[in-house]
């Protein structure tokens, strides 16, 4: 496993005694030759929706005037350098009559040494790349190998917390802990950090908010409800994050006053038995529809057949654990999706052709 990632160390000891410089720039070496994965296709997903009741968000069309191409390579604020080869997993917000994009760069597609930029619209100018990209980047032990898959969310107060996941080495003690708790050990630590900005362009970052007890030291996606706006909705008094993968197989809660801090619980909110195996929960949408009570989940799953599918799941902001209905059919908008100028709105760099890095929009009808 050590060898896979780092090279020809005897032991994690070794490897961690390395300059942190020096591993950056091995880590990002070994990603360059990995084998780029396969993209997805929104034109097949959009074909798997099954049927369109008012609840679901979707059929969505291209929206080619909004596609983001990246043209020129960032700075690169570690000197390894660094360059990407694939854009995705992004994540839009609304503010101030522009949409803010915080997408995952790579070396390769889905791969590692990934880092988090920043491109913004204006409608009277469209996009641009933000001149300081990387806005977030490995500067920690913790997400030494790559720092992955932004989530954004506005607070109550005006500020803005965003949630990615933090990729690290096993270690011996991580090893030792698993053995002592029964737990398999995964193929990488997996960590779900969180940065927050008073601007959006400036992030401090605040460090783990799962705590590996719970993690198992593999944990993704903070969905957490979000208005169309792309604010964070409190529900019965709190906000609430969904924990799909991970956790030592179990779905798990977690419970904060202000994003920041968080409980857990281990709560099962989707089952999807005869439908096939759950990856993982994209985003959750809630007060979308012209029953204010309405919360939707966008989910990721492997049918029977093995076959890469979306599916959203309806549930009441009054019950958010229990499902009402699932249909066939999704986004998969891992940053969640937003309401712009009358229709739905979200982003996907998966079904960017190979060595291009681009990002499309699709857009689907609101109903009432």
């Amino acid at each position: 496993m050590l060898s896979k990632y780092f090279g020809n160390y005897k032991s994690m000891s070794e490897f961690m005694t390395v300059d942190y410089q020096q591993k950056l720039k091995q880590i990002y070496e070994e990603a360059v030759k990995v084998k780029a994965h396969s993209h997805i296709s929104m034109v097949e997903l959009g074909k798997q929706f099954e049927s369109y009741p008012d609840w679901c968000i979707g059929p969505y069309d291209l929206e080619t005037g909004l596609t983001f191409k990246n043209t020129k390579q960032w700075n690169d604020p570690t000197n390894i350098g660094w360059k990407s080869e694939s854009l995705f997993n992004p994540s839009l917000i609304e503010h101030d009559g522009k949409i803010f994009m915080y997408y995952r760069a790579a070396p390769k597609k889905e791969g590692l040494s990934s880092r988090i930029g920043l491109a913004v619209y204006k409608p009277a100018s469209g996009w641009e790349d933000y001149q300081n990209n990387p806005v977030i980047y490995s500067t920690t032990e913790d997400e030494i190998i790559s720092v992955e898959d932004p989530k954004i969310y506005e607070r109550k107060d005006g500020k803005f917390i965003m949630f990615y996941n933090a990729v690290s080495p096993i270690t011996e003690e991580v090893l030792t802990n698993c053995a002592s708790a029964g737990v398999e050990v995964p193929e990488l630590v997996c960590s779900i950090k969180a940065a927050i900005s008073t601007d959006l362009y400036h992030w401090e970052k605040i460090g783990a908010v799962v705590p590996t007890s719970i993690s198992k030291y593999w944990a993704k996606a903070a969905v957490i409800p979000r208005e169309p706006s792309g604010k964070a909705v409190r529900i019965n008094g709190q906000y609430i994050m969904y924990i799909s993968e991970g956790c030592g197989g179990k779905q798990y809660t977690g419970f904060s006053q202000n994003l920041i801090d968080w409980t857990f619980e281990q709560i099962t909110f989707l089952d999807i038995k005869g439908m096939g195996i759950l990856r993982e929960v994209a985003c959750a949408v809630a007060r979308y529809h012209t029953d204010e009570n309405n919360l939707l989940l966008d989910f990721f799953y492997h049918d029977q057949n093995g076959i890469q599918c979306g599916a959203q799941t309806k549930y009441s902001i009054e019950s958010p654990f229990s499902q009402q209905a699932i249909n066939k059919g999704g986004t998969l908008s891992w940053g969640g999706i937003i309401k712009y100028k009358g229709k739905w709105l979200f982003a996907q760099g998966w079904d960017a052709k190979q060595n291009t890095r681009e990002i499309y929009f699709y857009s689907a009808p609101i109903r009432k």
